[in-house]
């Protein structure tokens, strides 16, 4: 892994594949240009991706900023073009699934704090779109996750125990503690489902609660169009190829179009960042999704199913949804996955920004995803094929699964599409020297690996006996004020004296990443 995480980061690939979400381009905003060079004097904040990042600052920011402070925007290929214009169309946040580690790692508030983000942020999503009338098939329903080990299914039955006994709150029962477990006949019966995996696996529960589904890429490029109307300068097809800080601290950003100089720079860049900031290779490292889209067979429901799906097995899973009755090719399912049922578990997946190519493997195992999981509810397959569309996309994983968030060297990085991989690059290792300290099981790792105190913000071992590549800068003697814990400056500690009186880690400032 560390090999993947070393392959120096690129600009987008100019030829991708062509998502199922972007056929046709948005004629009006897909190769946009304000003007045909770039503004020649200072700017009040450049943002770099026109994903839902760098729309939803850029949205932000035209709400509040003085209205005399011009922001821009880049984009290096066609608008929204990114993983924003290339996911599954899922708006789900799965926080059960987290929350366990997260209140291991962050203390039982900060693990709450980020379940009610998370949900919050699902509902904020749709209603934005009602209240702004953009037009992205935003459908607010149930998800179902069906389990396919017995592991996955003890940990699913545990942690929606450890959710629900945390979140007490006046409406919690019915919104972000709303889980409903489902034994085996009654979730193939109830969901359809009544195949085993694709390696055979029976059924052997599900949970189901609150999600939706939408067009992330009408979405984003509905609010991109509302921030046009309220300024906004936007520039397509025009890569940053480099950033540099200069006098006064305002930073100069090259462009094929000329050079943009701001006081501010937001990199909304994703899986992309390592490529603009070097020190960043490395810590957000790319790996590339595949997902397809299947025709409706002859035994799905004609109204369509009623829920979106996640298929869990013991090291992996696949996301799953259905297009609405009202929308173009409406009852599809855009299913998405596969990535360890590549050579060495997808492996050779991360590290590569090359979304103009498919994983074969990964190609084989997807088009089989439907009849297996669903057996004979699906039927037949559609007179003009099972697979309509197939495609991939860049996605940016930290090591921890913590987003980066905060300001570095004067400009603010936002990068919040962060998720965490099985053997986390640039992260402390176990020293089995197999996998991640933070996500190795072996022997050594469970008394290795206890922290009190201030951790590492790789999030693996405690600051003062960490051995990943950030501990030789991050974890020497603080000076100033420091945090109760004794270890860590009082403004930038992450233990667990620190996270309920102060700062997230994803709050921190990352000048050392």
């Amino acid at each position: 892994m560390d090999e993947r995480a070393a392959i120096p980061v690129t600009l987008p690939h100019p030829s991708p594949t062509t998502s199922y979400w972007q056929d046709p381009p948005d004629a009006e905003l897909a190769d946009f240009l304000s003007s045909e060079t770039v503004p020649n004097e200072v700017v009040g904040t450049l943002i770099i991706g026109s994903g839902i990042t760098g729309a939803g600052v850029a949205w932000n920011l035209l709400q509040n900023a003085d209205k005399k402070e011009r922001i821009v925007m880049l984009e290096a290929r066609q608008a929204c073009s990114g993983a924003t214009g290339r996911n599954g169309g899922h708006t789900k946040a799965a926080s059960y699934r987290s929350f366990p580690s997260n209140v291991e790692a962050l203390g039982l508030s900060g693990a709450m704090k980020i379940v009610r983000l998370e949900y919050a942020n699902i509902r904020a999503v749709h209603a934005f779109a009602a209240e702004h009338k953009i037009d992205c098939e935003s459908r607010s329903c149930d998800t179902v996750d069906i389990i396919y080990d017995q592991a996955q299914w003890d940990e699913c039955v545990s942690a929606i125990q450890l959710i629900q006994e945390s979140f007490t709150e006046e409406g919690d029962s019915e919104g972000v503690a709303r889980y409903q477990l489902w034994g085996a006949e009654e979730a193939k019966e109830k969901f359809l489902v009544k195949g085993k995996g694709v390696e055979g696996e029976p059924v052997l529960g599900a949970v189901s609660y609150e999600a939706g589904s939408l067009s992330a890429y009408k979405f984003v490029i509905g609010l991109l169009k509302l921030c046009l109307k309220a300024t906004l300068e936007f520039f397509t097809n025009t890569p940053a190829t480099k950033l540099t800080k200069g006098d006064g601290g305002i930073w100069d950003v090259e462009t094929p179009r000329g050079v943009v100089r701001a006081r501010r720079v937001v990199l909304a860049t994703n899986g992309y960042t390592g490529f603009i900031s070097n020190k960043f290779q490395g810590s957000i490292v790319p790996l590339r999704g595949q997902i397809t889209a299947h025709r409706p067979s002859s035994n799905m429901p004609k109204s369509g199913l009623e829920t979106t799906y996640s298929f869990i097995y013991s090291n992996g899973y696949e996301y799953m949804i259905p297009r609405p009755q009202t929308s173009p090719f409406a009852g599809d399912i855009i299913i998405g996955g596969g990535l360890v049922k590549a050579s060495n578990e997808g492996v050779s997946e991360f590290g590569t920004t090359d979304d103009s190519s498919l994983n074969t493997e990964i190609s084989s195992y997807l088009r089989k995803t439907t009849t297996s999981y669903f057996g004979e509810s699906w039927g037949d397959d559609d007179k003009e094929g099972r697979i309509r569309r197939e495609w991939t996309g860049i996605m940016g994983y930290s090591a921890d699964g913590f987003p980066f968030v905060g300001t570095w060297d004067g400009a603010l990085l936002d990068v919040y599409e962060g998720f965490g991989s099985d053997d986390g690059a640039s992260q402390a290792k176990c020293s089995c020297g197999e996998k991640s300290a933070l996500h190795c099981t072996c022997g050594k790792a469970a008394t290795e690996n206890a922290v009190t105190g201030a951790r590492c913000s790789c999030r693996a071992r405690p600051a003062g006996s960490c051995n990943c590549e950030r501990s030789a800068t991050e974890n020497t003697t603080p000076s100033g004020d420091l945090c109760s814990c004794g270890a860590r400056p009082a403004t930038a500690c992450t233990c667990e004296k620190a996270t309920d009186g102060g700062l997230l880690p994803t709050e921190t400032d990352f000048t050392n990443a």
